[in-house]
């Protein structure tokens, strides 16, 4: 079995949250949803598992941070840099808030920020594949 990433993340209300990731392109595993919690794939080895505040409770008694707070910033990767703007776009338009970072351009490696509706972080990138697997020097970046 590969190993894989299970995102816990605490949300305010579940079925916002379940659409807000619908319409990412995240898939509903619903072996693995109830009232209280839904798994939402984006790969074969990564998931979102959004647990209602009372559910994240039964796991942790570590308060949860305020949706203007920053806890982490979830980094993905995209195919290239029109995916990059679309999640972005696509999550401002479905009750997200677009570019919560300054955007970045490096020419071989460009990323936007937007937060989800409970003010979780995800950064979209793309990196051009020659850099990534090696191929390719990697470019000096100015700062």
């Amino acid at each position: 079995m590969p190993r894989m990433i299970f995102v816990n993340l605490p949300v305010t209300d579940l079925p916002r949250a379940k659409a807000f990731y619908t319409a990412l392109g995240f898939v509903n595993e619903p072996r693995f949803t109830d009232d209280t919690a839904a798994a939402m794939q984006w790969s074969d080895t990564i998931v979102v598992m959004l647990l209602t505040h009372e559910k994240w409770k039964s796991f942790t008694t570590r308060p949860i941070p305020s949706a203007d707070a920053s806890e982490v910033m979830l980094c993905i990767n995209c195919e290239n840099r029109a995916e990059v703007n679309r999640l972005t776009e696509t999550a401002a338009a479905h009750g997200g808030i677009a570019d919560v970072n300054p955007s970045q351009d490096h020419g071989f490696m460009m990323s936007r920020a937007f937060a989800d509706p409970d003010g979780h972080v995800w950064e979209p990138m793309w990196m051009d594949p020659a850099v990534a697997e090696g191929e390719a020097e990697l470019p000096e970046v100015a700062d």
